[in-house]
C-alpha cells in the first residue's frame, strides 16, 4: 500500500469538544465533514482513547470549532498533544458554553457548530458520531481556515497518534553532527521540524537562529518536548 496517497486527501483542522458532569475537554481533529444539508448534519471521527469520545457518548452533544490558518502552535500543541485527563485545556482560553453545557472554543476559531448526536458508529479504534447541527455562528468571514496540507507543509506539523490519519513514520538515524545550523531538527515525539532559516517567531526566536543557539528552556512549539528530544535530519 502506498501511504503517500493518503496525504492527497483534503482535510481541515478543527477543535472538537464536549462536556459532562462538570468535565469539559476538546481535541484537534481533521475528520469532520458535513453529511446532509436538510436537515443539516455533520460527522466526526474520534479515537476511543480520547477523553472527548467518552464525553460525547455520555452527553450526546459535541461542538466543532473551525480553526483559522494562523492558529498558534501553542493552541495546536495543547489541544492536539496534551491529555485532558491531566490538564484543563480550556483554562485561560476564550470559549463559550452553550445551554446544553457544550464548550465551544472561540480562540483562533473562524466558525463553530454545536451538534446533537443522532447516530453512533463503531469503526474499531474510533467512533463516528453523526450529529444534527442545532446552533452555529460565523466569527471571521474574511479569514482562511487552517487545512491539513497547510499544517504539514507550512507549519511542519504532524498528526497526533490518535488521529484517524496518523501513519507511523520510519525511524531515522539521527545525524552525528547535531549542531549544523543549516539543517532541520525534528522532534522525536511529534515530528515537528525546527528550521533555523525560519526560527520560531511566535516565541520570539528570529529567523536565522541556529538550533544550538536556542535558549535552554526552549520547547517544541507543538508538543512541548525539550530540546533534547530533537535530532538533526
Amino acid at each position: 500500500m502506498n501511504t503517500e496517497a493518503f496525504f492527497k486527501l483534503t482535510y481541515g483542522l478543527y477543535v472538537i469538544s464536549s462536556a459532562t458532569a462538570g468535565k469539559k475537554n476538546g481535541y484537534v481533529g481533521n475528520t469532520v465533514f458535513q453529511v446532509t444539508a436538510t436537515p443539516p448534519q455533520m460527522a466526526v471521527s474520534c479515537n476511543k482513547d480520547n477523553l472527548t469520545s467518552s464525553l460525547i457518548a455520555e452527553s450526546g452533544y459535541f461542538s466543532v470549532a473551525v480553526l483559522e490558518q494562523d492558529t498558534s502552535a501553542d493552541l495546536i500543541g495543547l489541544f492536539g498533544f496534551s491529555s485532558g485527563r491531566e490538564v484543563d485545556k480550556f483554562a485561560g482560553m476564550e470559549h463559550l458554553v452553550t445551554e446544553h453545557g457544550t464548550p465551544v472554543l472561540l480562540q483562533n476559531a473562524i466558525a463553530w457548530f454545536e451538534c446533537r448526536v443522532i447516530h453512533t458508529m463503531d469503526v474499531g479504534t474510533h467512533q463516528v458520531f453523526i450529529g444534527e447541527i442545532i446552533a452555529n455562528d460565523l466569527l471571521s468571514p474574511d479569514k482562511e481556515p487552517l487545512t491539513y496540507a497547510w499544517y504539514h507543509q507550512v507549519k511542519k506539523g504532524r498528526a497526533p497518534k490518535n488521529a484517524p490519519t496518523y501513519l507511523p513514520e520510519e525511524k531515522e538515524t539521527p545525524s552525528e553532527d547535531t549542531s549544523a545550523p543549516e539543517g532541520l531538527y525534528r522532534c522525536a515525539v511529534c515530528g515537528h521540524e525546527y528550521d533555523p532559516a525560519q526560527g520560531d517567531p511566535e516565541r520570539g526566536i528570529p529567523p536565522g537562529t541556529a538550533f544550538e543557539d536556542l535558549p535552554d528552556d526552549w520547547t517544541c512549539p507543538v508538543c512541548g518536548s525539550s530540546k533534547e528530544e530533537f535530532y538533526a535530519v
